[in-house]
């Protein structure tokens, strides 16, 4: 089954020569080298209109469709998942103001997103809510006009980048029941009582990860976004998204790793023949291949269903699943094939496996993904 119309396989080979050519390996490689932001990769990418691709015609943006943006995460995820962290984040994360931002909120905040003048950061995690997202304790608290924040996020994924608006889950009603009382805010990383320190991880070293401390900030009533109270459900829709784009993320950055390995195996050669002739290697190239197509089907299927209007919980967290498990394995696997070479950055495959080692944690563990398919298939059964 072929998910894409031919307008969408043309954008698909549209982001890879962009990569290749605007972007390149060597510019992804050394931001991860020196833990670089990418300042001047996203603002190519702004340049070229591509973070106004789900933003809807009427406000601006290109009103491209979730499958339009999982082929361009996909593509952007070419050289490493790192590069399109940075890229794929402030999108669904500004989807959030799309969906369920005031005409106030639009007009302030999706105009310089499009222009990549603005970023935004999801701001889930915490000290004692990872997995367990429902178990929040960063509090907002109404203050006259407006609200008081206080708690500490961790893990926000190019929060360091720069003024950045966090998109930060709260915790308005403290005598709620876990998933009653929740609030969307709106914080920017500017506000008095934000602090911003990096943390140094073996993966996402460009788009670098960060513990967020808010120490009473005080915040407008427009920082909310829809309703106190509403934070779970919009969470919820977030996720869905969140995790597609994932999926295409690791599912780029695999089939890359594939055709490095295919490409070595071709070159390198071994008792008078190139690598690639014995059969270990080309079953395991077979394996490689065979796991990344069936990804990729998986990760079009679920954005297929959210551009139906279809509720795809299970099939978000399936793709998710198996696309950051076969990035581990395909890269584990280029490891293997690259034997020596692998162990150099600029060989690349010793990136994508770092980032793999990654991709079963990130935006839901494995386990996690794992819990929500199963108990979607115990309600229908």
């Amino acid at each position: 089954m072929n998910f894409l119309t031919e307008e969408q396989a043309l954008w698909r080979d549209t982001v890879y020569r962009f990569m290749e050519k605007e972007i390149t390996r060597e510019y992804v490689r050394e931001c991860d080298m020196s833990r670089k932001y990418p300042v001047e990769g996203y603002r190519k990418l702004a340049n070229a209109g591509w973070f106004s691709i789900i933003v809807p015609e009427e406000l601006g943006g290109a009103g491209g469709s979730a499958m339009d943006y999982t082929v361009m995460v996909e593509g952007i995820s070419r050289y490493g998942s790192d590069f399109a962290v940075t890229v794929m984040v402030p999108i669904f994360t500004a989807n959030n103001i799309v969906k369920h931002g005031t005409k106030a909120q639009k007009d302030k905040y999706l105009r310089p997103l499009m222009e990549g003048d603005a970023r935004f950061v999801i701001s889930i995690s915490e000290p004692e809510a990872g997995s367990d997202a429902a178990n929040i304790k960063t509090s907002a608290r109404r203050d006259g006009d407006g609200w008081r924040v206080k708690g500490v996020k961790l893990w926000n994924s190019g929060a360091g980048g720069g003024e950045t608006t966090l998109c930060v889950i709260a915790r308005t009603d403290p005598d709620s029941k876990r998933r009653d009382g929740l609030a969307m805010m709106l914080v920017p990383t500017s506000a008095e009582g934000v602090t911003v320190t990096p943390i140094k991880t073996m993966s996402r070293r460009a788009t670098g990860c960060n513990t967020v401390y808010l120490d009473d900030v005080w915040l407008p009533d427009d920082a909310l976004l829809g309703e106190a109270g509403d934070g779970w459900p919009m969470l919820v829709e977030h996720l869905e998204l969140e995790r597609i784009a994932a999926a295409a993320c690791y599912l780029g950055c695999a089939q890359q790793a594939v055709d490095d390995a295919l490409a070595h195996s071709l070159e390198r050669e071994q008792f008078g023949q190139p690598i690639f002739d014995f059969q270990v290697i080309k079953h395991r190239l077979a394996d490689m291949q065979t796991s990344v197509d069936a990804a990729r089907l998986l990760v079009y299927r679920a954005a297929a269903m959210v551009d139906a209007g279809q509720p795809c919980a299970k099939e978000a967290s399936m793709a998710k699943l198996f696309s950051s498990e076969t990035l581990q394995t395909v890269s584990r696997n280029g490891m293997q094939i690259l034997g020596g070479q692998s162990m150099l950055p600029e060989a690349d495959m010793e990136r994508y496996f770092r980032e793999g080692m990654q991709s079963t944690i990130g935006g839901g563990t494995s386990e996690i993904q794992r819990t929500i398919i199963a108990q979607q298939m115990r309600k229908a059964g």
